[in-house]
């Protein structure tokens, strides 16, 4: 079993924030990006508290070894299923044409 805290969880093999749908990954790209706490929590104010952003990030500091192969992991499993279940043809062009109808505005 992976290491926990009162403000992170692990489960259904993922961490999360402790109490909320959102995965640590979130908060971890956010912060070494170079937001800030508060910044975080003004865009996900679901995790119910600055001090949990803080616990969180805590949390990831004092865990950063486990933290980025956790991550290294989810990385890898998301490459797997791309390849796995590729996009349609079809689904790509759409993408493509709402890529570029939002770049002619």
């Amino acid at each position: 079993m992976a290491t926990t805290s009162e403000f992170v969880d692990w489960r259904n093999e993922a961490y999360y924030i402790a109490g909320t749908r959102i995965g640590l990954g979130v908060l971890y790209y956010q912060f070494f990006d170079g937001r800030s706490a508060e910044s975080i929590f003004e865009s996900f104010p679901g995790i119910g508290s600055l001090a949990k952003v803080y616990g969180a990030i805590a949390f990831m500091l004092s865990h950063e070894d486990e933290v980025k192969a956790y991550l290294k992991d989810q990385e890898r499993r998301f490459e797997e299923i791309k390849l796995r279940y590729p996009h349609s043809p079809e689904l790509l062009q759409a993408m493509e044409n709402a890529k570029r109808a939002a770049t002619e505005k």
